[in-house]
């Protein structure tokens, strides 16, 4: 087991800094040119709910991580192998929650720059991060990963 694949996923935590970018790119742009979406109550609406759905993915993965007594930050090797909770659904609950988190904003705000933003952020998560972790996953759990990586899709389809 080679220190950056077996040890740990990543020497950065990746998500948690591509997701303040993203945020805090999606606001800055929209002051210097502003990417408006419509304002009509159902997009707000729209944007509310997908924002607390993202918000509520988030925390049931961080809760049903911490059950399992296993590491939450991604730069840090995994303890256990979580298949449960929201993990049946996706491989990567919590990066699915950010995406969505950023999208709901955005809707919910009229920037327009958050919708793409989310998207380039969830390309950029799964190329720098969610790959790397897959690679300490299966030097780490083995056959229990890929049994799991062949029945959970990585973000919800796929």
């Amino acid at each position: 087991m080679t220190n950056s694949e077996g040890a740990r996923p990543n020497k950065w935590p990746w998500p948690p800094m591509l997701l303040a970018i993203a945020a805090l790119a999606a606001i800055g742009l929209c002051i210097v040119l502003p990417v408006p979406l419509p304002r009509n109550d159902a997009v707000v609406w729209i944007g509310y709910l997908v924002a607390v759905f993202g918000f509520a993915l988030d925390g049931w993965a961080i809760l049903t991580m911490r059950a399992a007594r296993t590491n939450i930050l991604p730069h840090r090797a995994a303890d256990r192998l979580v298949t449960w909770g929201p993990f049946r659904f996706s491989r990567n609950p919590i990066y699915l929650a950010n995406t969505l988190l950023l999208i709901g904003i955005g809707l919910a705000a009229g920037n327009g720059w958050f919708v793409p933003l989310a998207l380039l952020m969830a390309v950029l998560v799964d190329r720098l991060a969610i790959r790397r972790e897959e690679r300490h996953l299966a030097i780490r759990f083995g056959n229990a990963w890929i049994d799991y990586a062949a029945a959970t899709p990585r973000w919800l389809i796929g």
